[in-house]
């Protein structure tokens, strides 16, 4: 089913949608949806300061570094305060783990309610705000293993595992994409009756599509079947399409279809992304969509990863593209 909120004449918000979703599943206590809820209004409050982010000069970097060593932009360090206030109250929350912070967070255990462990990327892309480019918000939930104390040990999942994923992409509209493993819907956000509004429900990404996403300033440093591999594309008049926000280049390619690579590099061997915030979750949506997702020749999604801030190359798009590379690999 591919059905845009026009075809049917109603409108269904992301409150809706989710607390519709539980119904389907007895016993179901709500805590789910308030995680969601938690996430929708950090959103709301993030797309509010992206828009006004020149006027209130809170672009440019913080002057300090994130744990991987980068330079935090000053957005970074809000989208992820605002994230943690707005998911610090929910109840039913165990670990709440970020790309801004080293160690995961705990907020209860198992024995005191704490069924969930969300993990994030606060803002995605922040770098590219100066120019006004288009950032977002990637996030994941996990079930809570009450057996294991480690927090770290915890949250280091395959992400066959997740139980919901998605992200929220800042552009010309703030849309809310989501799986919760039934499909992929996607919501926009209504700034006058300020909720995110179902738009369309159980996207399909195109199986093919002669469209690559890649930063192709670094092939020299790709390994040689990535290299190859854009010979072949270029020869065959592939179209290129890089935003250099993983959010955006996803989005682009959900809708569109094609196919988005982060190689490893000389600099980078393991890859650039993170394997629980970005590379999973993404994963995720795109199979849930019809697609495939691979680290280099491993489906992302039966990774055992065995650190918070793993790295790992990215491959994911339409189907039959994502198997036209792996045949280079």
């Amino acid at each position: 089913m591919n059905e845009t909120a026009s075809s049917t004449g109603n409108l269904f918000s992301l409150q809706s949608h989710i607390l519709s979703e539980e119904s389907r599943h007895p016993g179901a206590s709500g805590d789910f949806s308030w995680i969601i809820s938690a996430i929708s209004l950090a959103g709301k409050a993030i797309a509010h300061r992206v828009r006004r982010a020149r006027l209130e000069n809170t672009l440019g970097e913080a002057g300090a570094t994130n744990v991987q060593g980068e330079l935090q932009q000053r957005m970074d360090v809000i989208a992820n305060e605002i994230l943690m206030r707005c998911l610090g109250s929910r109840a039913s929350i165990a670990v709440l783990a970020s790309e801004e912070e080293e160690e995961p967070t705990i907020l209860r255990r198992g024995s005191e309610g704490g069924k969930y462990c969300v993990l994030f990327d606060p803002l995605d892309g922040s770098s590219t705000l100066d120019t006004n480019g288009a950032v977002g918000t990637i996030f994941t939930i996990l079930r809570n293993d009450p057996l294991i104390e480690s927090a770290e040990r915890t949250v280091c999942q395959p992400g066959r595992k997740q139980i919901a994923a998605g992200y929220i992409l800042y552009g010309p509209s703030t849309a809310f994409v989501i799986t919760t493993g039934s499909g992929v819907d996607l919501f926009e956000l209504d700034p006058f009756v300020g909720s995110f509004i179902l738009v369309k429900q159980g996207i399909r990404i195109p199986t093919s599509k002669r469209v690559y996403s890649v930063n192709e300033a670094y092939t020299a440093s790709f390994p040689h079947g990535y290299q190859e591999y854009l010979k072949w594309a270029h020869a065959n008049d592939y179209s290129s399409r890089y935003i250099g926000s993983l959010c955006a280049d996803v989005h682009r390619i959900l809708i569109d279809g094609g196919v988005f690579m982060y190689p490893p590099t000389l600099s980078h061997p393991d890859g650039k992304l993170r394997l629980l915030y970005e590379a999973n979750p993404m994963a995720m949506i795109v199979e849930q969509a019809g697609g495939s997702s691979i680290c280099g020749t491993t489906p992302t999604l039966d990774v055992q990863p065995n650190k918070l801030h793993q790295r790992a190359p990215l491959i994911l798009g339409s189907s039959d593209e994502v198997k036209r590379v792996a045949d280079f690999l």
